[in-house]
């Protein structure tokens, strides 16, 4: 299954928008035949690091240049996370923001919000733990069961834009315990 078909895993066959239409997603084709995604639950910050650093190094010698590939992450704090996997497999970073482009020579790095509207050859999707995705610091702040379920549909749409990003490989990683979202990856 490309990575399109697996991403769509994680959101309803229908979505409701907020005057309450519902647009059906079944049907939906995805115009890129990428590989099988790759879904690697590590036991440290560190295996992590080893098994992108490790996928990393695969596609580049597969011939995905560095600024065909990109690292999502929920937020800001995993950034410092996701920046030492690059490190270890001798690569360059830009950090990618509202006024920062792709740039030849280096692997592209932000947050989730970031990533509607970009596209690469090879993406991974790191640091999906329990507690960063859905953020728990979000999932706190709620005070109505309507509005918790927002926050995961929110927190799902977010996960599935950046594995969408993906054109022809995604790794999507997290440290054991994983997002609660991986497990709907995982369906087989």
């Amino acid at each position: 299954m490309d990575p399109r078909g697996q991403a769509d895993r994680l959101l309803d066959p229908e979505l409701a928008d907020v005057d309450g239409f519902c647009e059906s997603r079944r049907g939906t084709v995805s115009a890129f035949n990428g590989s099988e995604p790759t879904i690697e639950i590590a036991v440290s910050t560190d295996a992590e690091q080893d098994v992108i650093s490790d996928w990393l190094a695969a596609r580049l010698k597969d011939g995905v240049q560095p600024h065909e590939i990109s690292i999502f992450v929920r937020s800001d704090a995993e950034l410092p996370r996701a920046k030492r996997a690059v490190a270890k497999a001798g690569q360059k970073i830009v950090e990618l923001d509202a006024n920062t482009d792709p740039t030849p020579g280096f692997i592209s790095l932000c947050p989730m919000h970031l990533a509607k509207g970009l596209e690469f050859r090879a993406v991974v999707v790191a640091a999906c733990d329990d507690e960063i995705i859905p953020l728990q610091s979000r999932i706190e702040a709620v005070v109505d069961d309507s509005d918790l379920e927002e926050v995961y549909n929110t927190e799902r749409q977010l996960l599935y834009v950046a594995c969408t990003r993906a054109r022809d490989h995604l790794l999507i990683t997290g440290v054991e315990p994983v997002s609660e979202f991986l497990d709907d990856l995982r369906q087989s």
